[in-house]
C-alpha cells in the first residue's frame, strides 16, 4: 500500500517539476516584443473604448507617454482616425543598456455608428488616456415621434 502512495507522490513531483520547468520556458509567451512593445495594443494600436448614450458617441483611448502634440484626431462624417508618435526618449549623452520603450506610431480608424457634429467635438488627454466627446449630429440623434 505504502509503495503505491509513494509512486503517486513521485509522479505528482515530477509533474510539479515538469510545470515549473514549463513556466519558466513559456513564461513571456504572447508578451509583445519588437515595434509593439511598450504599447497595450490590439494588433499594433492602443487599445481603445467606444460608447453611445443615444446624444452622442465617447471615445476613450489608452495613449500612455505621449503628449497632446504626439497625437493626431481627424474626422469626416462617421470615419474617426486617431494616430500618433512615440519618440525616442532616451537622455541626452546616456547609453541605452535596454529599450523596450522604442520609438514607434500608431494609426487607428473607427467607422462610427453614425455622423457626428464636427465642430462641437471635445477632445481631453488626462492620465495617458485620450477621451474624445463627438456629438452627434442632428439627423443622426433619435426623435420622439407623437402620434395624434
Amino acid at each position: 500500500m505504502w509503495t503505491r502512495v509513494n509512486e503517486i507522490d513521485r509522479m505528482f513531483g515530477a509533474m510539479d517539476l515538469l510545470r515549473s520547468n514549463m513556466n519558466k520556458m513559456f513564461g513571456e509567451y504572447g508578451r509583445s516584443f519588437g515595434e509593439e512593445s511598450g504599447w497595450r495594443t490590439v494588433n499594433g494600436t492602443p487599445r481603445t473604448n467606444l460608447y453611445d448614450n443615444g446624444d452622442s458617441i465617447q471615445v476613450v483611448a489608452e495613449l500612455a507617454g505621449l503628449s497632446k502634440d504626439d497625437i493626431n484626431v481627424r474626422i469626416q462624417g462617421n470615419y474617426l482616425e486617431i494616430s500618433g508618435t512615440r519618440k525616442n526618449d532616451a537622455p541626452e549623452g546616456y547609453k541605452a543598456h535596454r529599450i523596450e520603450r522604442d520609438a514607434a506610431s500608431f494609426t487607428r480608424s473607427f467607422t462610427l455608428p453614425s455622423d457626428v457634429d464636427a465642430e462641437k467635438i471635445e477632445a481631453t488627454l488626462k492620465d495617458g488616456l485620450l477621451t474624445l466627446n463627438l456629438p452627434k449630429a442632428e439627423a443622426a440623434k433619435p426623435k420622439q415621434i407623437s402620434i395624434n
